[in-house]
């Protein structure tokens, strides 16, 4: 019995400078505001938009993707969206195997993305980063995408399992 683990989050360093600098002009300003007019509001206030500013930026590193590919079918969770693993069982499989995607052209970028707003016929894509996924395709005619940073490993899982799909 062979079996695909995979945890991902959102760690990019472009992302944490990105974030960063977001962050800190809003912060600069509100500084630069409470100094020139120290009546505009208490220390206390000014403390609590600043934390509140830094945890609401912060708020993107509790993502967390989950995937595991057993004998039973593939498994993800998408934490905090997710708070337990969705199933697909291999029965509802028509086809699953492994591409090389473009996030922003195919989903509009990385998280919980296609569906409503974006290209419907590509389905829904679950992603953190890179250009890596897992393409299912289901019997009832959606598709889902689960990024992946372990290409080889999901390949082999896959070829492992092609009899309960195919």
């Amino acid at each position: 019995m062979r079996i695909f683990k995979e945890e991902q989050r959102f760690n990019q360093l472009w992302l944490i400078v990105l974030l960063l600098v977001s962050i800190m002009v809003p912060i600069a300003i509100i500084i630069s505001e409470y100094i020139e007019n120290p009546s505009s509001f208490s220390i206390s206030e000014l403390i609590s938009i600043i934390g509140v500013m830094i945890l609401a930026s912060g708020i993107i590193f509790l993502f967390k993707l989950n995937t595991r590919i057993d004998e039973k079918g593939i498994h993800y969770k998408f934490f905090p969206l997710h708070w337990s693993f969705k199933t697909i069982n291999w029965s509802q499989i028509d086809n699953a195997y492994v591409k090389t995607y473009n996030p922003i052209g195919e989903y509009g970028g990385w998280g919980l993305r296609g569906g409503f707003f974006w290209n419907k016929s590509k389905g829904k894509a679950i992603n953190v980063s890179g250009d890596v996924g897992i393409q299912i395709k289901l019997k009832s005619g959606k598709k889902l995408l689960i990024g992946t940073q372990k290409r080889n490993d999901a390949e082999s899982v896959l070829a492992t399992y092609k009899s309960k799909f195919n």
